[in-house]
């Protein structure tokens, strides 16, 4: 099995390699036998491929990485291709926090005006790679792990169709955190999540046909033992009934995280862009050390994560179980290895609605749990929505579609629509400024980006 990563340069690329020498060591059948790398920064591209080579040393079976010079030569023959890329890098990442901070809103990778900014930014460029997909792989599934992942993965579908699956860390490592928490073997239970991606809920968690979430609920000590309870507090995840993504933390708490986000030194974005700026330049001149100085900056990235939430929720660490890197690469081979080998499996993915959602459209992307096989993943029966969890996915889903209509019509109406409708800004006045401030942005770094931010 081919599997072609396009972000090939990325710094989490490991752990997904990582997944991959683990299915080796293991000799599953039907295993990835050749892993693909793309990305159009080359230096980037061959350090991280040196992080591979470093890390599959002694792995029998270990599958061969080869780098593509092109986009279609990179998808030809593939089975799966995983699309991680960051259009615009952590320098427009800076900016997409950097802006809405100035106007008094949160500046976020992927919630709030930060958000709709990397999506104006990046559609486009999903879109032409899901043409290309199209054109060179039709046979190919897509997992899209790019950020805002709902919007871009929404976006891929018109031309993809049920072939493109969006897949998140943060819902897995919600229920694995809560079912520790509740005593329960995470791999054993059975739950109930809905959303949109970086917008959802736990709402039940089950183990032999017993819901645990009411007594973990009432539990304070149990509550206060993992990251989500600690954001949160007991009293809050009480009067809501259900345990949120830990990105509600911006929207339950947006006064005191906007605070906590200003008073900080820097962004997370600046953070990143400095770190992985550091490590790759000092990759590069000693390639030997590739693996180790990748290992250290890692465990550094994951223990500074949500940083400004946890410092506004009483501040506290990170425990050691959440540094392993998120899980989205488990996911990723979970989702790969499903379909491949026709092994039913459910897991939380980004699919199209169907008829799970009363209220939302049936191609719109949601976040909730699916039963995968051979012929894709497709959204699980969920009981029905709360009207302040319903209001905010259907806020939320008028913000992605008209963003992906500005970036598809560079309509200017539509991206002030997407901006001014989010929850997290105030005015159509700051999202007229923040529009017209990104755009001028976009002018003076004259890298990759939309007509609309040009």
């Amino acid at each position: 099995m081919r599997l072609t990563i396009l972000g090939g340069g990325g710094f989490r690329v490991p752990l997904v390699h990582r997944a991959l020498l683990d299915d080796a060591r293991r000799d599953t059948p039907g295993r990835c036998t050749e892993l693909v790398l793309y990305d159009t920064d080359s230096m980037r591209m061959r350090v991280i491929a040196s992080v591979l080579a470093a890390q599959a040393e002694g792995v029998p079976g270990a599958p061969s990485v080869r780098i593509a010079h092109s986009l279609d030569d990179a998808l030809r023959g593939t089975d799966f291709v995983f699309s991680a890329i960051r259009v615009g890098g952590t320098a427009g990442r800076v900016l997409d926090e950097r802006i809405p901070l100035s106007e008094g809103v949160l500046g976020q990778e992927t919630v709030g005006a930060g958000g709709v900014l990397y999506g104006l930014r990046t559609v486009l460029v999903a879109l032409e790679i899901a043409e290309r997909v199209a054109a060179v792989a039709p046979r190919a599934w897509v997992i899209n792990f790019t950020n805002p992942a709902g919007m871009v993965t929404e976006a891929m579908s018109a031309v993809l169709g049920r072939r493109v699956i969006g897949i998140c860390d943060s819902p897995v490592g919600l229920v694995r955190r809560a079912a520790r928490a509740a005593g329960a073997d995470p791999d054993r239970v059975t739950f109930d999540y809905v959303g949109l991606n970086h917008l959802g809920w736990l709402r039940s968690l089950s183990l032999h046909g017993k819901d645990l979430l009411p007594g973990l609920l009432a539990d304070d000590d149990a509550l206060s033992s993992f990251e989500e309870g600690k954001l949160f507090g007991a009293d809050w995840l009480r009067a809501l009934g259900a345990l949120p993504n830990e990105y509600l933390h911006y929207y339950y708490f947006r006064r005191e995280t906007l605070r906590s986000v200003l008073e900080s030194p820097e962004t997370r974005g600046q953070f990143l862009d400095q770190q992985q700026s550091g490590f790759f330049t000092e990759a590069a001149a000693a390639p030997e050390r590739s693996y180790e100085l990748w290992e250290r900056t890692r465990l550094q990235r994951e223990s500074t994560y949500m940083a400004e939430s946890r410092a506004a929720s009483g501040g506290w660490q990170r425990d050691s179980c959440d540094l392993d890197g998120g899980g989205y690469d488990k996911v990723a081979l979970a989702l790969m290895q499903a379909v491949a080998r026709d092994e039913p499996t459910r897991l939380i993915l980004n699919v199209p609605n169907g008829t799970t959602v009363p209220g939302l459209a049936p191609e719109a992307i949601i976040e909730t749990v699916c039963e995968v096989d051979a012929r894709g993943a497709r959204p699980l029966p969920c009981a029905p929505l709360r009207e302040d969890q319903l209001g905010l996915m259907l806020q939320l889903k008028a913000v992605e579609r008209a963003a992906i209509t500005a970036a598809v019509h560079e309509d200017h109406d539509a991206a002030l629509r997407a901006l001014a409708l989010h929850p997290l800004v105030d005015s159509p006045a700051v999202a007229a400024r923040i529009l017209e401030r990104a755009g001028r942005g976009a002018r003076r770094r004259g890298g990759e980006t939309t007509p609309l931010l040009a």
